[in-house]
């Protein structure tokens, strides 16, 4: 009986020893795949405004009460966050639209876009609860920055110059979008490729 429990105690330890050399095989293999793919920003569009060029004016009307204007001169950056009430992923970016503003609120106007009938999108904001943010439908504004797939996300400095924009599946996505606003360069690729060539 006590040869057995020794055996067991023994087997035991070793299963313990052979798991935590793997533990940290696998940590180090993740650490050498971060190193070896570079972080990926937004997936920007080379169509519509382009960086840096001033964005066309919009004069619209907020589903939730209140005009918006977006491309003009004012006293804030604005993030123009296009979704639908059909879209996933954007239904799952809405806490980080949230955190955003209310990190960013000092610097910041976030407004949601979309197009179609405004039912469904009363639903849709009182379901996930933002009658806070401007929500507008707009066709054309999609159509002006070459909107294609959702979400995408355009950033604009308070002269209402288009400083970022792309494609924004994840947080990360999103936030990339004021990283290239402060570093000046369009994405993450892009940065890091002028570090690769200096």
């Amino acid at each position: 009986m006590i040869n057995t429990l020794i055996f067991l105690v023994a087997l035991l330890s070793i299963i313990v020893i052979v798991l935590t050399i793997m533990v940290f095989a696998m940590a180090r293999q993740i650490g050498i795949l971060f190193e070896r793919i570079s972080p990926i920003g937004a997936m920007i569009n080379d169509s519509g405004p382009q960086i840096g060029a001033a964005s066309p004016s919009f004069d619209l009307t907020s589903l939730n009460g209140g005009d918006v204007k977006i491309g003009y001169k004012g006293d804030k950056s604005t993030l123009v966050f296009f979704l639908s009430p059909t879209c996933p992923i954007c239904n799952k970016l809405l806490p980080a639209i949230k955190s955003i503003q209310s990190a960013e609120g000092s610097w910041l106007n976030i407004v949601l876009a979309s197009d179609g009938e405004a039912t469904k999108h009363l639903e849709f904001i009182e379901k996930h609860a933002i009658t806070n943010f401007p929500y507008v439908l707009s066709q054309p504004l999609g159509t002006t920055y070459r909107v294609s797939r959702l979400p995408f996300a355009v950033l604009l400095n308070s002269e209402g110059v288009v400083l970022a924009k792309g494609l924004v599946n994840t947080r990360e996505q999103l936030d990339s979008l004021f990283n290239a606003a402060e570093t000046g360069f369009a994405s993450i690729q892009e940065l890091a490729k002028q570090h690769t060539i200096s």
